[in-house]
């Protein structure tokens, strides 16, 4: 007996070390939220609105704001007009947004096809509204006579900066041109969406060879259908190179439609760009974004890969190095079907344990913990788990929280959809269901958004636990849903991620730079049942792990970055085979050589999403890696820091010119030369701990 309580109290002071009690907001994100028994019967509808009590609501909400719209069109156009041009167009924004971005999230998450089929009529609707809107003469020479000649009511800058980007929407569609050539922008816009949404499917499809036609030697590694051999993707996890080089050489192959698709995809966006003005679809692109125009997004794009080339060809020696040990064959090198699999090994080596070995410590509360414990310590806001009323989700397993902060109150609420169901989207992705503005009364309409995750849902006393990988998406993800919280602007159709496409994702990147600090992990990476921390060996290893092969990675997207702006610069001028656009770009840009008779830019989706934008994800990587470095790298917890950050970037959303906003927050001219370094600057700083890590361990 003795023996046993000499034992427990042991076990009792050793426990008591590490031992702590979990927040009631990790608790509720550790299990399945809580159904609530509706005893009243009272149903508030979806997201709180009274209308959406059944599908139904939607009709009554299309016919709402289609009465809105005209009594808006009639106020702005009327010459006993009372507001502010700005103000009406604002309303009008604000009244079809709520209704579009409602549906538009219904449509693809809503689980009762009802809803569905409602959300997608509603969507429809409002987009005959906009088209219409976008023809309308009259209200597009008032709101232009304003943008011109001033408003006959008192403006601010920020007044007349929003007014100049309503009216460059309208003249995307170019209402200000002469009808023959309107008519003709509209045809065009309507072949690049149909176009576009062709290609993406093609690029989807798996390649169907004849048995023939594939070697005998790798035909077993693919699945057939009769006397065809189907190849459905790259495996680039694959150990056996063979199998790698097979599936990269054949998934790649070539498509004479995908070929002719793109091309017509490239020149109808050129001739649209021409018809509305522009020298190219790039310089159509990037009017009003962070880079303002192509000619600095080359100039960004042609430093940073002068200063990669050396630091990525060290990479990819390393890769060969490794290639060579695990093949034996001394005269390997390292091909393009190569680099995710040995950035994967490194990562695995430098973890010295299983992805799986860190789960235990990022249960989902935990992990919700840390981001509610960041944001107090960063901007006095707190997370509060918020019961749900009867008919408010969509579905059962939905979380919200209030952004309450500790002055303010509260900034907006976020619906949490991070359990996967069948049926659901498994992209993580965040939608505003209702942006903020300044209401006329004074009072502020709260922004509405959901963050929706694909998480195994927990299980009994199993919480949901996520991979290093998941940990930084749910970050990212959040980091966009405080932008929407955080933001205080006067009008909704610059609010939150409301910005430019090259300035939008900074705020979600550098959660990102917190979700890899050690300081921040600490502070909530402990195990789900004993609570013990996570050793200061795993953390150290986790955070080096994000780091190996940056270079080479970094001049990847370098490379796919350059490759667009291609397309849709002089490159569209030219036309000519994609291939040999992409043979060339390759050459200069990237470290690796292309590999004859394929044609990977065929199966490059983000073409139709991102054209002539993605450079954006360098741009704002590079953005975000400047604000890590100079205000938070020396203290992620700053108080001050956070403060300033939120009141010069976050609260403006895209009401300010976003390299202005940025210019003015890191007091220093955002040039192509100071982008690029910033960058580099962490890559060289990551390399050095790297190796300070491995000499430490060894």
């Amino acid at each position: 007996m003795l023996l046993n309580r000499t034992f427990l109290s042991w076990l009792h002071r050793k426990r008591s070390r590490w031992v702590s009690t979990w927040t009631p907001l990790a608790k509720a994100f550790n299990a399945l939220p809580a159904r609530r028994i509706n005893l009243t019967r009272v149903d508030v509808g979806l997201f709180r609105m009274p209308e959406l009590r059944s599908f139904e609501g939607f009709y009554l909400l299309r016919d709402n704001v289609e009465t809105r719209t005209q009594e808006l069109i009639s106020e702005a156009i009327s010459s006993q007009r009372r507001r502010k041009m700005v103000d009406i167009f604002d309303e009008l924004s604000d009244s079809l947004c709520k209704v579009a971005d409602l549906a538009e999230f219904v449509r693809v998450a809503h689980p009762q096809s009802k809803y569905t089929q409602a959300a997608e009529q509603a969507c429809i609707c409002i987009c005959g509204m906009v088209e219409r809107l976008n023809t309308h003469k009259p209200i597009y020479k008032a709101l232009s006579q304003v943008v011109e000649h001033g408003d006959k009511l008192p403006t601010s800058e920020v007044d007349r900066h929003v007014a100049s980007l309503f009216l460059f929407d309208f003249e995307q569609c170019g209402i200000h041109l002469r009808e023959e050539e309107r008519l003709r922008v509209v045809r065009l816009n309507d072949c690049i969406l149909q176009l576009g949404q062709k290609f993406m499917n093609g690029a989807v499809q798996p390649s169907v060879l004849a048995r023939s036609h594939v070697p005998v030697a790798i035909r077993n590694y693919f699945p057939t259908t009769g006397d065809n051999v189907i190849v459905t993707g790259l495996c680039t996890s694959a150990e056996s190179v063979q199998l790698r080089e097979a599936a990269y050489r054949l998934y790649l192959q070539p498509s004479d439609s995908q070929e002719s698709l793109l091309r017509d995809l490239l020149l109808c966006r050129h001739e649209l760009a021409r018809s509305c003005g522009f020298d190219t679809y790039a310089h159509r692109a990037l009017n009003g974004s962070t880079m303002e125009g192509p000619e600095i997004v080359r100039e960004f794009i042609d430093q940073l890969s002068e200063k990669l080339r050396p630091r990525a060809d060290a990479d990819f020696a390393r890769m060969t190095k490794m290639k060579r040990r695990e093949s034996g064959q001394a005269g390997a090198m390292t091909e393009m079907w190569d680099t995710p699999y040995f950035t994967s090994q490194l990562r695995r080596q430098s973890l010295k344990a299983h992805t799986n070995e860190f789960l235990p410590f990022f249960s989902l509360g935990g992990c919700m913990e840390g981001l509610d414990n960041l944001l107090q310590a960063l901007y006095g806001v707190r997370l509060e788990n918020t019961d749900i009323e009867p008919g408010e989700s969509w579905h059962s397993d939905i979380y919200k929280l209030a952004a309450v902060h500790e002055t303010e109150g509260v900034l907006g609420y976020i619906y949490c959809d991070f359990f996967e169901r069948a049926g659901k989207p498994s992209q993580d992705c965040h939608f505003t269901i209702q942006g903020g503005k300044r209401l006329p009364d004074g009072t502020y309409q709260l922004p509405v958004v959901v963050v929706m995750l694909s998480l195994a849902q927990p299980r009994w006393s199993l919480p949901s636990l996520l991979s290093p990988a998941r940990v930084d998406n749910l970050f990212h993800e959040m980091g966009h849903a405080m932008h929407s919280m955080l933001a205080r602007t006067e009008h909704q159709h610059v609010t939150g991620t409301r910005c430019s496409t090259d300035f939008a994702e900074v705020p979600s990147v550098l959660m990102e730079y917190f979700a890899g600090d050690p300081r921040v992990l600490r502070t909530f990476a402990r195990h789900f049942q004993t609570h013990k921390p996570i050793s200061e060996d795993m953390l150290m290893r986790l955070c080096a792990s994000k780091h190996h092969f940056a270079a080479s990675e970094t001049q990847l997207q370098v490379f796919y970055s350059a490759l667009d702006q291609e397309y849709h610069g002089t490159g569209a001028r030219q036309g000519g085979n994609s291939t040999e656009t992409l043979r060339s770009v390759q050459s200069r840009y990237y470290g690796l050589p292309y590999v004859e008779n394929t044609a990977w830019q065929l199966r490059f989706s983000h073409l139709v999403g991102y054209g002539a934008k993605y450079y954006a994800y360098l741009v704002s990587k590079t953005i975000a890696s400047w604000i890590w470095q100079t205000y938070f790298e020396a203290n992620p917890f700053n108080r001050q820091a956070g403060e300033k950050y939120r009141s010069e970037i976050l609260a403006h959303g895209g009401a300010v010119p976003s390299r202005k906003l940025v210019t003015n927050f890191l007091q220093r001219e955002m040039t192509p030369s100071v982008l690029a370094n910033s960058l580099i600057n962490e890559i060289d700083s990551d390399e050095l701990k790297i190796k300070d890590l491995m000499v430490g361990r060894g």
